[in-house]
């Protein structure tokens, strides 16, 4: 199939592009790299072995993203482009909602104007908010709000597909609640490259390790966890990747489906550090600090429906994404920047 990558260039949609490739299908990209790099692309087809047709244009250009779908035959879409960084969302709540929201209509558009009725959102289980139940299942009950204005865009973009599913039978949309993304491609050459200092405990701990960042911050000892810090579900990026994969292939006739995409095990912020001081054989240096403001004990995905419905499951444990990462890091000190 051709399948249009929205954020093609960024963190999940460069890893998303070689699980496409390897599964004999073919992405075109577009991404304005308003928080990417053209880099991973470059690397992107080092990996592959293959060029990838790549688009830097704005979503929200109608005449250009109406030209892709007229120049191309496009079988579906995978939806990536969006900001995503929490804290800046809470700072500039108008600039996520008006680029997030704009352009995934935008998109929903242009795909309905061609006839392209096939999409996989890239949503988060940020949407589900502090859930007493855990592992978190998808019929899990969500807030009306999220704890950010990022989160609030996810959960408004799931309904309005919802809505377009509702209204028309022809649309085929799966969703997909991502828990914790990290780790980088086994060869080194594509990984996460925050920009400034990263916001994600993985990231951050690459950076301290450099010596780009002095020490981690763990924000809470107190939590009700075996060793008292916050519980996570990571997963590792290519899993990810293939779960786009699957979801592509195995689309509903028609209608929504939501899919948890996690690993089902939650590791501390703690065991996260240990794995890290394994790969690297270095000491992460870190201290203690009262909790953050709306952060939670933990957050586990219920990934049984993906496996079930997808045949789709994560396989690379938390020993392969901390030295993945690090492997990432190591070889690019700066990022994509040279």
């Amino acid at each position: 199939m051709n399948i249009l990558v929205t954020g093609g260039a960024g963190f999940i949609g460069s890893h998303t592009l070689i699980a496409l490739i390897e599964a004999g299908h073919t992405p075109i990209v577009i991404d304005n790299l308003a928080n990417s790099s053209k880099e991973a692309i470059t690397r992107v087809e080092k990996i592959a072995g293959k060029s990838i047709i790549f688009y830097g244009n704005d979503l929200c250009d109608a005449q250009a993203l109406n030209a892709i779908f007229f120049d191309h035959h496009i079988d579906g879409v995978i939806h990536f482009a969006g900001f995503k960084a929490v804290g800046e969302s809470i700072q500039q709540p108008l600039m996520y909602y008006q680029n997030n929201l704009e352009t995934t209509i935008a998109l929903l558009n242009a795909m309905s104007s061609h006839g392209i009725k096939k999409i996989v959102f890239s949503s988060s289980a940020t949407v589900y908010g502090d859930q007493e139940t855990m592992p978190i299942p998808e019929n899990a009950i969500l807030p009306s709000r999220t704890a950010n204005p990022y989160g609030q865009t996810k959960l408004i973009i799931e309904y309005i597909l919802r809505d377009l599913a509702a209204a028309s039978a022809s649309w085929q949309i799966s969703i997909l609640r991502y828990f914790n993304p990290v780790g980088a491609h086994r060869s080194g050459l594509i990984g996460e490259d925050p920009d400034g200092p990263p916001a994600n405990l993985f990231p951050y701990i690459s950076h301290v390790l450099s010596g780009k960042q002095t020490k981690l911050t763990v924000f809470g000892n107190d939590y009700d966890t075996p060793d008292g810090t916050g519980i996570r579900d990571y997963i590792h990026v290519m899993d990810l990747a293939q779960g786009h994969v699957a979801a592509l292939e195995h689309m509903p006739d028609s209608g929504c489906s939501v899919y948890n995409l996690g690993t089902g095990i939650g590791h501390s912020v703690l065991e996260v550090i240990a794995a890290f001081e394994k790969a690297s054989n270095k000491k992460v240096a870190h201290t203690i600090a009262a909790r953050r403001s709306g952060d939670i004990a933990r957050s586990i995905a219920d990934p049984t429906k993906a496996k079930k419905e997808l045949n789709w499951s994560a396989l690379k444990t938390l020993d392969d994404m901390c030295q993945d990462s690090w492997n990432w890091q190591s070889r690019n000190p700066h990022g994509y920047t040279t």
